[in-house]
């Protein structure tokens, strides 16, 4: 293994050079610094964490508390691109990622505990039941800690704009002249919560008055419970024309239902999605739908809890909003005044 010492004598240096160069001292001149970063980066030189946790009194090891209920994990493509997205930022700043659960081996723990075993300087929380109790603890325990999609009192929470997201959706499929319009609906979340807020206001607006029989419960990335909800719909005397889905996967399910009962989208019915996964522009024909940042999602909130990790005495611990953009697929059809 390379050390300092080799690669001060590489350099024609003192160790102690070397070693103001290695933790970004400004005590040296800045053509000995390039010099001995150049010549650690050729030699192979990596620092030891042990020894930069002792000295920083951080790990450089964010936690990731992500979990699942319909078990798809990371082949949910919706949270796998934020995760994806903020493990790349994360990176960027020299931090590593660690998944947190409630096991040690075979033993059973808390978040907490977990966190603390594994010795993370910080968590970022998401896809979770956040009323959990352990959830709670964790974000009482005074470890840094952001959340995506939910919002505990001071503190950091990066959100995915859901109610101007579903808003927007609405606004296009009146624009396009629907009147009757059906929302079948996710987990009850605050993401829901706040797309529902989003739908009533929309409608509103538009002055839509929505039956109560348009409103029914699906669930997330849930096809089968929403190819049950759109026959639901289906089967009504007064049937919509357009019908909004929980997100992208779970109209899977609806598009069964619509085709099983030998109607065609849009010439017959209308629907549109949530998320703008990469499925919705593939199915034929390709999904209108409204799309979440991931990208930004994900680097706001490693960016924000290595802020908070650093910075501990000066972040603000404020709400951040990302804003997404409608997808103009071929899945809602203009009808005539």
């Amino acid at each position: 293994m390379v050390t300092m010492k080799d690669i001060a004598r590489e350099c024609e240096v003192s160790i102690a050079t070397v070693s103001k160069a290695l933790s970004g001292r400004t005590d040296i001149g800045e053509d000995t610094r390039s010099r001995i970063l150049k010549t650690a980066e050729a030699l192979g030189y990596m620092t030891n964490s042990a020894a930069r946790a002792l000295k920083t009194n951080r790990t450089y090891n964010i936690g990731v508390l992500f979990v699942d209920e319909q078990e798809s994990g990371l082949t949910h493509e919706y949270f796998s691109a934020v995760l994806d997205s903020l493990k790349c930022e994360a990176e960027k700043h020299g931090y590593d990622i660690t998944f947190i659960n409630r096991n040690v081996g075979e033993h059973g723990t808390t978040y907490l505990q977990h966190s603390r075993y594994r010795g993370v300087d910080g968590v970022v929380i998401a896809c979770v039941n956040f009323n959990d109790p352990q959830v709670v603890e964790l974000v009482e325990s005074g470890l840094p800690v952001v959340t995506i999609d939910h919002v505990f009192n001071n503190r950091l929470a990066v959100l995915s704009d859901n109610t101007d997201g579903m808003m927007t959706l609405v606004n296009y499929i009146c624009s396009m002249g629907h009147r009757k319009i059906a929302y079948i609906y996710g987990d009850d979340t605050t993401v829901t919560r706040n797309r529902m807020t989003g739908f009533y206001r929309a409608c509103e607006a538009n002055g839509l008055e929505i039956p109560e029989e348009y409103v029914i419960p699906g669930r997330y990335h849930e096809s089968k419970l929403c190819y049950k909800a759109t026959q639901q719909l289906l089967q009504m005397k007064e049937r919509p024309t357009c019908i909004i889905f929980p997100d992208d996967f779970s109209y899977i399910g609806g598009m069964n239902a619509i085709h099983e009962a030998g109607l065609r989208i849009p010439e017959d019915i209308s629907a549109v999605g949530y998320d703008g996964i990469g499925l919705s522009r593939i199915v034929s024909p390709p999904l209108t739908t409204y799309v979440q940042d991931t990208k930004v999602l994900g680097e706001t909130a490693a960016s924000k809890l290595i802020e908070l990790i650093e910075h501990s005495k000066t972040v603000i611990m404020d709400r951040v909003i990302v804003s997404g953009r409608l997808q103009e697929g071929r899945t809602v059809k203009k009808l005539e005044a």
